[in-house]
């Protein structure tokens, strides 16, 4: 577009008997073979847990902590919530050399868990694993090294949590040489330089974990780029890669202060390139200070990457802590002590930068603990604000959360990539309007903005068009403000007075205040209820301080919100179930996170992949902040979802690379034939996207092979502007593929794709408001057939689909390349009275080009002299 509900436990100090009488059995037990508990008779290894700090994941309460377990008292025990996975880790205060563990299991014990160790607490390797568990007093033989020591449990073996009278770690202090880390330590960290040669070529960018950014000096010497580690760390490894701009003598330092440096690399032969330099020092910070470049220009570097000792080259896993979580640099959690002031300059600052940047790598979050906040939030390109509270309610935000046009001069068409979510809004006095000029991918999702007087416009207000969008589990006290938006889905809200405007295509569903059905004119479409939905699982903040992640419960033939004037049903899931995701973080450690029990939560940036990230565990969730961006590199396929329950994948954006992927998201493998009709897959705000920052391939973009599953606001674009851009450049057959039956589609974009927009070849399939625009640049009818036909449908439905509805759609063309271009329907279907197509339009935007019929051969043809072609009813 251009122009599960939470467990209940005994309480504390109430477990059942049978436990207890288990409890007493293995401590009876133990008492009598007491050499399993006691260190071996030699000198050497020695017993170093005993006594040491002990944290966890959990506790099941105050009478069973972690350090029950290390105080040699086979009487006290650890244990863990009801859930997977949970941990126990012991400080050992140094680095030891560990031959032995042992296990000493109350009755609840591990049916699966690993043994690791860990210099920093952070990366983790496995010395010992086991699927087969056996409990009761285990004495394990392992070979490792490392200052931590934990027990990760990945499968309970009753239904309670993890419980160890006592965990012993046998071995000798000191230990080897640790290992040079893989993660990137200077990933997102303060960088600094002598100089920069433009305002685009900051020194962040040499640390942004993405490689079509860089540093780039002024043209003379010496010149240098430093990295604030926040910490003193060992070094081992430097990477550089180079832009052409390199330094043929230099210098890698380091420095305890940042002011006295200590040279740990030198060279007078600097070859450019990608050069990985194996290095030996330590300290806070860490520079290369170039002395002779090897051209005319100045210094230029994509990436300084820094890998620090006390890490592993296979994947570590570190656990998340619930209560101080790291969601990267660029996300910002404010609360109610935050001076206004300083709240203000951090939105002004971000919106200045992201106010037109639609195509650059930089995503941001910001968050708003519980509480009442007097704040201007002005929205730009990728930027999320959202409460952290469990209603929107929680969080007022005496001001504004607002999107405007103005950059356009008022043209909302390119206002993309940018969500308000779970948020209350209190107007200023006298202010009446609120503004939410957005196309596509912008959704309004569980907001409240108060005060029956007011109103939020849709548009800018008096000048420009918007074209698209979404407003979901939301409630409006006043009056909702179509304007100029041609097309706007709205679902399971409520409008306490209701709803004024209509173009050509406005669907409500589920909408307590929805106007009076009434088509074409106005357009409205409107259906009373919603069959089947589950809402966006979202990030808040419990009444202790907890992170957590609230999974909303599926919802059966409803309407209205899910929390206005109720309590919203559905799970809860603690943050150290998750695993944070940083921007340079590889699939295979992503996987190997994946495969430990834990759930995803990607922190806001671009996230390259080189393999498939795959999604194999029911109910896993993976949830971005700040429309985190997973890229597809090296035609690999970004994600792929097993056939199994209750997947749920929300606010993600996918992105092609340079070289074709067959798919970027696939759920489900081919002939997927599972049902998921009790607890079906779901798709959240996930969007895709095929070239704009540069050049994007990909033969198809979605494709969904099991049945039952849920998207419920997805875009699908194959860009028609920015960089790598051109109908032989951003190459893209279809954007959506449907094989799975039963799957349905809330609030479905799909633009511009090459071929077929969107395929259906399952049954049972139904969409509720569609929106497409055809490729703009088919260069002239010969290179746009589909056999005889001219052209490719927006939408079309398989001749072998025997059922299928779909309400509210509408189909565009603008063929400004060649506006003789013509397409012969915008949707074909069989013809079957099972498959039913309701309330549909197509425009040819601006007389630009042919839509020759709606659907099939039925329908007013769509072109410069009839703009707009409506039809009721198909069959």
């Amino acid at each position: 577009m251009t122009s599960r509900a939470t467990s209940v436990r005994p309480a504390p100090g109430r477990r059942p008997h049978r436990r207890t009488l288990i409890g007493l059995v293995v401590a009876l037990v133990a008492a009598l073979a007491p050499t399993g508990l006691t260190p071996p008779a030699q000198a050497a290894p020695v017993l170093l847990s005993q006594g040491r700090p002990a944290t966890a994941s959990s506790t099941e309460n105050a009478g069973t902590p972690a350090a029950a377990a290390v105080d040699g008292n086979t009487g006290t025990r650890w244990s863990s919530a009801f859930s997977d996975p949970q941990w126990l880790q012991v400080d050992l205060g140094t680095r030891a050399t560990i031959s032995q563990v042992t296990l000493v299991w109350e009755g609840a014990y591990a049916r699966a868990f690993q043994l690791q160790t860990s210099d920093d607490g952070s990366a983790w390797t496995t010395v010992h694993t086991t699927t087969a568990g056996t409990g009761g007093t285990q004495t394990l033989t392992v070979s490792g090294a490392g200052r931590y020591v934990r027990m990760y449990g990945t499968a309970r073996a009753t239904g309670y949590g993890y419980s160890l009278w006592e965990f012993q770690v046998y071995g000798e202090t000191g230990g080897g040489t640790p290992t040079c880390g893989s993660a990137n330590a200077a990933l997102g960290r303060p960088a600094t330089a002598s100089s920069t040669e433009s305002a685009g070529l900051a020194a962040s960018a040499a640390v942004d974990g993405n490689t079509g950014t860089r540093w780039a000096s002024a043209a003379s010497d010496p010149q240098w780029l430093r990295v604030d580690l926040g910490s003193t760390q060992t070094i081992c490894r430097v990477v550089l890669n180079w832009e052409a701009a390199y330094g043929r003598a230099f210098q890698i330092q380091t420095s305890a202060d940042g002011s006295a440096w200590t040279t740990i690399y030198s060279t007078t032969t600097g070859t450019g390139g990608v050069q990985t330099l194996t290095v030996t020092g330590s300290g806070r910070y860490i520079r290369v200070y170039g002395t002779a470049r090897a051209t005319g220009y100045g210094y230029s570097l994509w990436e300084f990457q820094v890998n620090t000792t006390g890490g592993t080259t296979d994947p570590g896993i570190p656990p998340t802590d619930p209560r101080n979580p790291n969601f990267g640099p660029n996300t910002f959690v404010f609360d109610p002590s935050t001076p206004t002031a300083t709240i203000q300059s951090r939105l002004n600052t971000l919106f200045t930068q992201q106010e037109t940047n639609q195509f650059g790598p930089q995503r941001y979050a910001v968050l708003f603990k519980p509480g009442s906040y007097t704040a201007d939030v002005n929205l730009g390109f990728f930027t999320q604000v959202a409460g952290l509270g469990l209603s929107p309610d929680d969080v007022n935000l005496n001001g504004h959360v607002r999107v405007e046009a103005f950059w356009m001069g008022g043209n909302a068409t390119q206002n993309f990539w940018r969500a308000a979510e779970n948020l209350s809004v209190t107007l200023p006095a006298g202010v009446t309007v609120e503004r939410w000029a957005v196309s596509q991918a912008a959704p309004y999702r569980r907001m409240h903005l108060r005060g029956a007087q007011n109103q939020i416009q849709l548009w800018n207000g008096g000048d420009g068009w918007s074209s698209g969008g979404l407003m979901a589990d939301t409630r409006i006290d006043g009056l909702v403000v179509s304007g100029s938006q041609q097309q706007w889905y709205s679902r399971n809200s409520e409008f306490g007075n209701g709803w004024t405007g209509s173009v050509w295509n406005m669907v409500f569903q589920g909408v307590v205040g929805a106007p009076a059905p009434h088509f074409p004119n106005p357009s409205h479409t409107v259906i009373p209820q919603t069959p089947q939905v589950r809402e966006k699982p979202f990030l808040y903040v419990d009444g202790t301080g907890e992170y957590r992640v609230f999974v909303p419960a599926l919802r059966a033939n409803s309407t209205g919100t899910s929390w206005y004037g109720k309590t919203p049903a559905g799970s809860s899931i603690s943050l150290s179930q998750f695993y944070l995701v940083q921007p340079g973080t590889s699939a295979a450690t992503i996987n190997a996170a994946l495969a430990q029990g834990r759930h995803l939560l990607f922190t806001p940036g671009v996230h390259h992949v080189t393999e498939p990230i795959r999604v194999d565990r029911p109910d896993t969730v993976i949830l971005g902040l700040g429309l985190a961006t997973i890229q597809a590199d090296n035609g690999t396929v970004a994600m792929r979802v097993a056939d199994v329950d209750g997947v749920k994948v929300a606010g993600i954006m996918f992105e092609a690379g340079q070289v074709t992927s067959p798919v970027l998201m696939e759920v489900g493998p081919p002939g997927s034939a599972a049902s998921h009709a009790a607890n079906p897959t779901s798709l959240h705000d996930v969007f895709f996207r095929i070239g704009g920052p540069g050049v994007g391939r990909a033969t198809n973009t979605l494709t969904v092979n099991s049945d039952n599953v849920i998207g419920d606001h997805m875009w699908l674009w194959r860009a028609d502007h920015g960089d790598g851009v051109g109908w032989t450049v951003n190459t893209a057959d279809t954007g959506l593929t449907v094989n799975g039956d039963n799957v349905t589609m809330y609030g479905l974009f799909v633009e511009h794709y090459q071929k077929y927009q969107t395929v259906w070849n399952g049954n049972g399939g139904r969409t509720y408001f569609y929106q497409n625009e055809m490729p703009y640049d088919p260069p002239n009818q010969a290179g746009w057939m589909n056999g005889a036909t001219r052209g490719y449908a927006a939408y079309k439905v398989a001749d072998s689909v025997t059922s299928h509805q779909a309400w509210g759609l509408g189909s565009y063309c603008y063929f400004n390349v060649n506006p003789a271009v013509v397409a012969d329907r915008a949707f074909e279907v069989p013809t079957n009275p099972n498959v039913r197509f309701t309330n549909m339009v197509t425009v040819s935007l601006g007389g630009v080009g042919t839509i020759n019929r709606v659907i099939n051969n039925v329908g007013e043809t769509a072109n410069a002299a009839h703009q707009q072609s409506y039809l009721t009813n198909y069959p």
